[in-house]
């Protein structure tokens, strides 16, 4: 029986099983030597800080340069004023100037040496606080003299706040092992009291509000990076949602010629009186390749359109259409010119339906983000194509503008991309907007089909 109990809390390598304490004490002294045993004295020097906050960007731009410093500056004021407390409160034995001058160095050197050895320079502070102790025996505080417990305190603050939460928590362990260890064994005597007590709480309270700056500065580094790939979606999502859009209605377009010309090439030899065998064979094919053509169209752009998306009974609109449009954003209280320069002609229904809905994601953005304002939209028919520019002034009135994604940019660009066009948008002197796009048109490019 008891071989038999023997074997079952055996493990299969032949050792017994760890219980789940010695484990967590594994893991545990794992931690410290990751902590502050491994390379303590690593070169880690304290980064600049960054100056595009809220605050900073309102210093002027020499004091931003020279604001980089800043937490080097506080570190260094901070030494100083412990050098102060260690050369005030620490004494010495027999008033001794030169050993108060000494541990005024000490501490000094511990506080400096977090710059750029975090974690060896919490080792330098405990490893200073005996000697400190030892040095200024006419105190009456042990084992903490007041220039120690300065010291210590900041060289703790500053190392958490340059590291972890659980390096905080492994040095005010550390800390606190030190402290008892000496009101123990040390602490007897003539030592009118000890202050590691006193000490460990304002230690604690120091790295809790520590620990409470990274765990916020942690939480909104996760927002800010979550909002970043929420944007990108977003983004991602508009772009493949107007490609989606410019894909059907470019179904729409190519479908509608490609039927024209399908119904054409059928009905093209009855307009011919007794036309020879190779005109119908020619017609028959052209058919047949249009239908093949408007199949295969139907069967690859087909696949964007949504279940319940349904085409259009009207003709897409163009920019003869366009009067209709300017009147209805009239009524909605935009104040909006037209101006047409060059000779007026017949564009591919491509180019004309690009522009037109350009025209009108131009003006829906001027009334979303510039209420009040006054927009003018100006078309130039010019040699290799046509130009379009739409600019509106500041907002005005009473109504806020509509804080927008600016999605119908991207659509805008898409549509110019689509057409191997140009396109700038941008802010004008005047605090408005403006669009300003060109839309290549090839010379003998075709209009519309004639029957």
């Amino acid at each position: 029986m008891t071989e038999t109990t023997q074997t079952q809390t055996t493990s299969a390598d032949g050792t017994r099983p760890r219980s789940p304490e010695f484990k967590l004490a594994m893991d545990a002294m794992r931690g410290l030597r990751q902590d502050l045993l491994h390379d303590p004295f690593a070169y880690r020097p304290l980064p600049q800080m960054r100056v595009d906050g809220p605050l900073t960007r309102l210093l002027p731009a020499r004091l931003r340069e020279k604001a980089v410093w800043a937490p080097h500056a506080v570190v260094v004021a901070t030494g100083l004023l412990t050098l102060l407390i260690s050369l005030v409160g620490n004494g010495g034995n027999g008033g001794e100037d030169v050993l108060q001058l000494t541990t005024g160095l000490i501490a000094l050197g511990a506080i400096l040496l977090t710059l750029v050895r975090p974690i060896g320079a919490f080792w330098v502070s405990c490893a200073a606080t005996p000697v400190t102790a030892v040095l200024g025996s006419s105190s009456t505080d042990w084992p903490w003299l007041p220039g120690s417990f300065a010291t210590h305190l900041v060289v703790l603050t500053v190392v958490a706040l340059r590291t972890r939460p659980r390096t905080a928590a492994w040095m005010w362990a550390v800390t606190a092992g030190y402290g008892f260890v000496a009101e123990v064994f040390f602490g007897s005597g003539h030592y009118y009291s000890t202050n590691t007590l006193p000490f460990l709480f304002v230690s604690a309270l120091a790295l809790l509000l520590v620990t409470v700056w990274h765990v916020r500065h942690e939480a909104a580094r996760k927002v800010t990076a979550q909002q970043t790939v929420t944007a990108h979606e977003r983004s991602k999502r508009t772009l493949l949602e107007e490609r989606t859009t410019i894909a059907r209605e470019l179904h729409d377009v190519v479908a509608h010629h490609m039927s024209v010309v399908a119904i054409q090439a059928e009905a093209a030899p009855y307009r011919v009186e007794n036309p020879p065998p190779e005109l119908e064979y020619a017609f028959a094919v052209i058919r047949e390749n249009a239908v093949i053509a408007l199949s295969e169209l139907r069967r690859v752009l087909g696949v964007v359109r949504a279940e319940d998306y349904e085409a259009p009974d009207a003709p897409q609109p163009t920019l003869a259409d366009l009067d209709r449009l300017l009147e209805n954003v009239r009524d909605t209280g935009l104040e909006v010119e037209k101006a047409v320069t060059g000779a007026v002609r017949e564009l591919p229904q491509g180019v004309e339906l690009s522009a037109y809905r350009i025209v009108q994601e131009a003006l829906s953005n001027s009334l979303r983000h510039a209420p009040g304002a006054a927009a003018k939209v100006e078309i130039s028919y010019v040699l290799g194509g046509l130009g379009l520019r739409i600019v509106n002034g500041p907002a005005t009135g009473l109504v806020k503008p509509s804080p927008g994604a600016g999605h119908g940019i991207t659509g805008m660009r898409e549509r110019v991309t689509m057409l191997e066009g140009e396109m700038t948008a941008g802010t004008t002197d005047d605090g408005g907007y403006e669009v300003a796009v060109f839309l290549p048109v090839q010379a003998d490019a075709p209009t519309e089909d004639s029957e």
